[in-house]
Formats: structure tokens, C-alpha cells, sequence
């Protein structure tokens, strides 16, 4: 395949011409439709959701909304109110405080009132059994006035009630208010602002605070509340890692109009972006905050591609405008492979059947795509006004010459030191197949794994969990009534729910269990003084009449006529490992207990969508690396026309990714949502350096050159400024892991990894693939040197383009 004459490189040529003939016209266009994005990236608003992250096609996720019209608590916010002081919390002080909480929580905006739940809330409910008979009412009185017969009742109340362990600790040092949240708000009937029930919340925290009570507070809101906290420092490690870019880009080129210029460019397609968002709609998502940064990188690596291509034609002789015609005819069908592949590689998540990944998937498709245009038709029009300092000239005619280290290099490109590179190649191959066996799908560790283990979340967490019997990780499994009139009179049904309710609580990761088969036996066993023999389900219709008390639905276990219900699995934690074995387990068991009658499904409650989205990244993750490295080698092949071009830039590739899941493992960082798109993304940014490297190392041998030679030239005419910017980006994302979100320092060290990581298998493997793939021969006559040659410059052959110039 001769690359100067084909159809393609005739067609860019042409482009090139018209460019530069309109590059005024054009510049004044991109000119204005940058202040008008800019404008327009000022409306981009954060765009949180819970139903977002719902995979809405999983068979669990189908019953959890079939079954949400009649059960909630997926959404769920847990508001502890703890008492620090002496005795326990029956005291006047603590319960006017948690009165007052429950009424603040009542009112915040979104909150399903009828789902807030304390002991001051009329849905929590005590039942004695009198000389008279059976007798209930609210667990605090109506009258409540803090006196000490008050406190006794209100003490007496409550453990008539069944909530110790539930509503309050165990230990009676606290106390919690639980509550739901909607989607929309039914006021203005705009979705619930996260970050503003966030925020009351935490003024909640702030206002009841004292020497002797402590506030704690967990749910999904208050997580996407801290998250968004949070990404007000992920501005500060941008600027962070911008002026890192900035520096090392000006030691590298020793202009700062260069400089200027390059980061310039790499920020122009995020703030398009930014600009088409608000026009399109579509916001962005807390968890997706760092795709414009990832966009900034790949900017920068493009841009010094072609401002390297720019500044060796300058150093050669060629005006400004001859240089930038050169550089867009050089870098365009590299540059422009390149982030199709970025785009692929962020297009291919959107297999994962998530809402919040195909929102991550498109905005960064968006955002790769305008960077054909920044990048390869803006960035070439303003070298063409750009003039080199004299610094930077000097500078590169010094740097003219021999490159010992690229020369020593090249070396990879002759079989024999080839066999080197392979052993070591091998060897991490073979120990990162071993070690990526241990990567976990889903969360790992305790708590919410986007905030440090020491964050205030997360300590709250750990305070709820361990004072209470349950926690916010529950999960719900729905029962279905079949061909029964009243399915909590039927004793078939009430059995089949009593030995679900039984088998799970010895199933390790189980904290407790609430279901109405539990209830019914307390209310029972009561109606019978409390024997505890009688703690039983009857076998009769008559007999479990007695536990009607249990069979409300205000309860929220059952619907009227128990013709649906749902049985709540609180786990010990969310772990990856966790989720898979209890869920398992619930399969197995609910494998001997259904029945025409009785049907159980899986599986609501905050467990039930994590397991749902579990199991949508595990079934993806196969099918979306074949098709991104399927899709990569179908480019790659109608590109070069070689299957040895695709092995050579595949194989580096197909390495890293492993070496990933490797290093994922080994810190402890489990694959999900948040961290699946960085195999994808480091996958499109590696095949950069490799489709520059291969692409100069073929034009190299169409005119002539052995494949030492041509890797040689590839090297200082391409391998440098990948190196260069495979160094910039690494070192500025590694700047993240210190970041106060963890899933942005997880991040940062995964992506610092693969963009290392990717530029050395580009320079030592792909040359040594390349020798043993006798690619030289391939292309012409390996011709024996007589001398060591010097990085020189390569006009770009094109009488078409001379001429158009020169009449510029």
C-alpha cells in the first residue's frame, strides 16, 4: 500500500488547499462559534438522578418498578439522631430535638411524606394486649409534655412497638427519621434537586448539633451532595494539572506561542461541549464530571502532534503557511483514526444497558468527535499566522542531528533483541492474567467507594450500621399472590414467606430480615401472653387471623388484601461480593419455595439495583472489549490494508488492558459504572500512539527506507512528542490521588497507568512485533546501511500543494 498516492492522502491534499484558501473565513467562523458555546456552557447545570443508574431492562430492575407503585425505599435517606450525653435517649432534651428533626425532614422538598417514619410520626404504632382486649396508638402521645410518666410511656411504647433495632439503636443511644425520596418534586414538578436536599440536610445537621447530640446522615442524596462538595477541589487539580501541561509543554517546544496555542486548542472542545449540552438538553452527571478533563487530555495529545509537525517543517525551511499545510496533510489520517477510536471506545460503553452510561458514552462522543474539528482544521489555520521565536528555532536546530537514544531504540526493530522485549512482554502478561483474577465486579470496602474511607459519609455510615439492626443496603424481595383472596389468611402463602424469612437470615451478609410471617408471630405469640410457643404460623385461616394487626399495609410490607408483598434483606454491607453470594443465595432458596400460588421475585431496595448493575457491567464487559478491539482492528485493517499493521498496534493494547484489570485488583478497586469506561477510554487513547508510530514507520518505508530506519524516523518524528505527552497527561491526572473523592483518585492512578503504560508498548513492542512480522520485507528491499542516520525532515511530496501555497 503506497500511502502518497492513494485516494485518501489525494482527497486530504485537497482539503488542505481549500484550508488554507478560507483559513481566514474559517477562523473568523470557529471564532464565533466558540464565544457562542462559551456563552452557552454558562446555562450547563449538574444533572444528578437515582433512576439514572437503574439498568431498566434487567429482569430485577423490571420487578423493582412494576412493584415501586406499591413499595419504596430504594431512594431512601437515613437521618440518626444520637444522644452523647448521660443515660439513654428517653429524656426531654433528646426528643424534642428528634421531634424537631422529623418535622424539618418532613418538609424538605421531594421527600414522600408519607414515607417519613420516627417515633413522632403517626405510621409508628405500638399494640398491648389488654384485659379489654387488643389496644394500640402512637408510640409517643399526642400530648406529649416531657414529664416523667411521659418518658416511662413513651419507654414502654416503644418497646411494645418492635422498632429497637430498627427505628431506634440498640444500645436506646439513638434514634433515626427515615424518609424517601421522589423524583420529581410534586410542587413544581421539576426533578428533586439532590444537591439542595443535600444541603438541608446538612443545615438539619448544623442547626441540631450540640454537646449532646450528633447528627448522622446517609442515603443516595446526601452521597451525590458530598460528591458535588467534593468536585469544587476537582476544579483546583485542573488548574493543578493545567499549569503542569503548561510547563512541560514549554520545556519541550521552548515557545510559548506554541504552548499558548496547544492548550488553547485542547480546551476549545470542552468548552463546546460545555456550550452544546444546554442546547441538546442534557446536563452533566456528578460521576461524569471528569470526561471534560479526559477530553482536555486527548486535546493536548493531538495538538502537540500536529505543533511538533508544524515546528520540524519550520526548522526545514517552509513558511508558516507551508508548514501548516504539511502538518494537516501529515497528522489528519493518523489524528483523525485516532480519535474515531477515542470516540469508539467511549461509543462502546453505551453497551452497558445503564441510563447514566449512555449519558457518559454520548457527552464524550460529543466531545471527541468536535476535536476533529479543533484539533485538525482550527489548529492548523492559527499555526498558519503563528511565527516561531527565535528561542525555539535555535533550540530545534541544536536538537537537529543524531538522536542516540532513539537510535539505541531502534534496536527493537531487528528480530534478535525483538526476543527481549517478548520475554519481559510474557512475563506481565503472565502475571497479570494471574493477578486479574482476582478483580471484583462492583463495590469493594464499606461505605460509599466514591468519598475516602475517612470521610464524613462514610463515618456515618459505620456509626448507623453498627448501632442498628439495619442499615441503608437492603434489599427487597417482592412476593406475588396467585388464585388467593386474602394472601395473609392462607397458610400456604404465610409458610412459604415464613421459611424464606428463616432460610435467609443464616445466609452470611444478612444483618436482619422484616417480612410479614416475622410480624404476624410476635402479634401472635402476643395474643397468647407472650408464649413464645405460640410463635408460630397457624395452619389455619382462623388462626392467623389473630396477627392481623400485621397484615397492614401502613407497615409497608403488604398491600391491601396481601395480594402483594415484599420481605426486606438488610445486608451487613454493599460489597461486590457481598450482593453476587446473598443474591445467589436468595435464588437457591426461592427455587424450592415457589409455587402456583406463590411467586418470589427478584429484587428491589438499593441492593437490588446495585446487583442489577453488577450484573449489566459483568455481562458487558466481555462484549464490549470485543467490540472496541474488533472495531479497532476493522479501522486499523481498512486504514494500512495489513492484518500485520492491526496485530502490531493491537497486541500493545490487548496487554495494557490486562495489566489494568491487574492493577485494579491490586488496589483494591472493583469494576462498576465509574471504572469500566477507563479500560475503554484507555484503550482508545493507547491505539493513539500507536497509529502515529505505525503510520510514520510505513511512509518511512514507502520511500525506501529498512524497518530500523523508518522506526528510527517515526521515533523523532512522532515518538517523541507521544512520549512527551504520554509523560504530561500522566503526571498531570496523577495529581488526582489526592484528591478528596476516591473515585476520582481511582481514576486518576488508572488513567495515569494506561497512558504510560500504553506509549511504552507502542515504542518497545509494536517495533519488535513489526521485525519478526518481516514487515520490511513486505514493503521493499531491506537495503544495508553504511551509516548511522540523523533526524532529518521529509517534505511532504505534493507538486499540488507547492503550488498552492506558494500563490498564497
Amino acid at each position: 500500500m503506497n500511502v502518497a498516492n492513494s485516494t485518501v492522502t489525494r482527497l486530504v491534499e485537497r482539503t488542505a488547499d481549500w484550508l488554507i484558501h478560507w483559513r481566514k473565513a474559517l477562523l473568523a467562523l470557529f471564532v464565533v462559534l466558540t464565544v457562542a458555546l462559551g456563552y452557552s456552557a454558562t446555562r450547563t447545570q449538574l444533572d444528578p438522578g437515582f433512576n439514572k443508574q437503574i439498568p431498566v431492562r434487567n429482569a430485577y430492575m423490571v420487578n423493582f418498578l412494576n412493584f415501586s407503585q406499591y413499595f419504596t425505599g430504594a431512594n431512601r435517606f437515613l437521618v440518626s439522631v444520637k444522644w452523647k450525653g448521660e443515660g439513654d435517649i428517653y429524656n426531654r432534651e433528646f426528643l424534642d430535638t428528634l421531634n424537631k428533626v422529623t418535622d424539618e425532614v418532613f418538609f424538605i422538598n421531594g421527600v414522600s411524606r408519607a414515607s417519613v417514619t420516627s417515633l413522632f410520626t403517626a405510621n409508628v404504632r405500638y399494640i398491648e394486649i389488654t384485659e379489654d382486649g387488643f389496644f394500640g396508638d402512637v408510640v409517643v402521645p399526642p400530648r406529649f409534655t416531657g414529664s416523667r410518666e411521659d418518658l416511662d410511656q413513651v419507654r414502654n411504647n416503644v418497646a411494645r412497638s418492635g422498632q429497637i433495632g430498627r427505628l431506634v439503636a440498640n444500645d436506646l443511644t439513638s434514634s433515626m427519621v427515615r424518609a424517601d425520596l421522589q423524583e420529581q418534586d410534586p410542587k413544581t414538578g421539576k426533578p428533586v434537586s439532590y444537591a439542595q436536599v443535600a444541603q438541608r440536610l446538612e443545615n438539619i445537621r448544623a442547626q441540631y448539633s450540640s454537646d449532646n447530640i450528633e447528627i448522622n446522615i446517609v442515603g443516595f442524596a446526601k452521597l451525590v451532595g458530598d460528591v458535588v462538595e467534593g468536585l469544587n477541589t476537582v476544579i483546583g487539580f485542573f488548574v493543578i494539572a493545567f499549569v503542569i501541561t503548561a510547563l512541560l509543554l514549554w520545556l519541550y517546544s521552548r515557545s510559548w506561542r506554541l504552548t499558548l496555542v496547544a492548550l488553547v486548542v485542547a480546551l476549545l472542545p470542552v468548552i463546546w461541549l460545555l456550550g452544546l449540552l444546554p442546547l441538546l438538553g442534557l446536563g452533566i452527571d456528578p460521576m461524569s464530571i471528569l470526561v471534560p478533563f479526559l477530553i482536555f487530555s486527548i486535546g493536548v495529545s493531538h495538538a502537540v502532534q500536529m505543533t511538533n509537525a508544524w515546528k520540524q517543517d519550520v526548522l526545514a525551511g517552509h513558511t508558516s503557511v507551508q508548514a501548516a499545510h504539511g502538518a494537516f496533510c501529515k497528522i489528519f489520517i493518523p489524528g483523525s483514526l485516532a480519535l474515531l477510536m477515542n470516540a469508539l471506545g467511549f461509543g462502546v460503553i453505551m453497551l452497558i444497558d445503564i441510563p447514566i452510561v449512555h449519558e457518559l458514552g454520548v457527552t464524550a462522543c460529543i466531545g471527541v468527535m468536535l476535536m476533529i474539528i479543533t484539533n485538525k482544521l482550527m489548529l492548523p489555520i492559527i499555526l498558519s499566522y503563528l511565527t516561531l521565536e527565535s528561542s525555539a528555532l535555535r533550540q530545534g536546530r541544536k536538537a537537529a542531528g543524531k538522536h542516540p537514544l532513539w537510535w539505541r531504540l531502534s534496536a527493537l526493530a531487528e528480530p534478535k533483541p525483538a526476543l527481549a522485549v517478548f520475554a519481559i512482554s510474557l512475563l506481565l502478561l503472565g502475571v497479570g492474567a494471574y493477578k486479574a483474577r482476582d478483580l471484583a465486579v462492583g463495590d469493594i470496602g464499606m461505605g460509599a467507594p466514591e468519598l475516602r474511607a475517612d470521610s464524613r459519609y462514610n463515618q456515618d455510615n459505620q456509626k448507623i450500621i453498627s448501632s442498628y439492626s439495619i442499615g441503608l443496603d437492603v434489599m427487597s424481595v417482592f412476593v406475588q399472590v396467585s388464585g388467593v383472596e386474602e394472601g395473609c389468611l392462607a397458610p400456604q402463602v404465610m409458610r412459604a414467606v415464613e421459611s424464606f424469612d428463616f432460610q435467609i437470615r443464616s445466609v452470611p451478609g444478612v444483618q436482619s430480615v422484616q417480612s410479614v410471617a416475622g410480624m404476624s408471630k410476635n402479634v401472635i405469640a402476643g395474643n397468647n401472653e407472650g408464649n413464645p410457643r405460640w410463635s408460630a404460623i397457624p395452619g389455619s385461616e382462623r388462626g392467623l387471623s389473630q396477627g392481623a394487626r400485621a397484615y397492614m399495609p401502613d407497615d409497608g410490607l403488604v398491600t391491601e388484601g396481601c395480594q402483594r408483598m415484599q420481605i426486606l434483606v438488610f445486608l451487613t454491607d454493599h460489597e461486590g461480593a457481598t450482593v453476587s453470594h446473598v443474591i445467589n443465595e436468595t435464588k437457591r432458596i426461592i427455587d424450592g419455595l415457589q409455587s402456583p400460588q406463590v411467586t418470589f421475585l427478584l429484587a428491589g431496595g438499593n441492593v437490588g439495583v446495585m446487583a442489577a448493575s453488577n450484573e449489566a457491567v459483568k455481562q458487558a464487559e466481555v462484549v464490549m472489549l470485543a467490540a472496541l478491539f474488533g472495531s479497532v482492528a476493522l479501522f486499523c485493517w481498512l486504514t494500512f490494508g495489513s492484518l500485520r499493521a492491526v496485530l502490531c498496534i493491537l497486541v500493545p493494547l490487548a496487554i495494557v488492558a490486562i495489566l489494568c484489570n491487574a492493577l485494579m485488583a491490586t488496589l483494591g478497586i472493583g469494576l462498576k459504572v465509574a471504572t469500566l469506561p477507563v479500560m475503554a477510554l484507555g484503550v482508545g487513547v493507547g491505539v493513539d500512539y500507536g497509529i502515529y508510530l505505525y503510520e510514520r514507520i510505513e511512509h518511512e518505508m514507502a520511500d525506501g527506507k529498512d524497518l530500523r530506519t523508518a522506526f528510527y524516523q517515526a521515533m523523532c518524528q512522532r515518538g517523541t512528542a507521544a512520549v512527551f505527552t504520554a509523560l504530561t497527561m500522566s503526571i498531570g491526572v496523577c495529581t488526582w490521588a489526592f484528591a478528596p473523592l476516591k473515585f476520582q483518585a481511582d481514576m486518576g492512578v488508572l488513567l495515569s497507568f494506561m497512558f504510560l503504560v500504553n506509549v511504552l508498548g507502542a515504542i518497545f513492542l509494536l517495533p519488535a512485533l513489526a521485525a519478526w512480522f518481516n514487515l520490511g520485507r513486505a514493503l521493499v528491499k531491506v537495503k544495508k546501511r553504511a551509516n548511522e542516520p540523523a533526524c532529518g525532515h521529509y517534505p511532504h511530496k505534493s507538486g499540488v500543494a507547492a503550488k498552492g501555497i506558494t500563490n498564497l
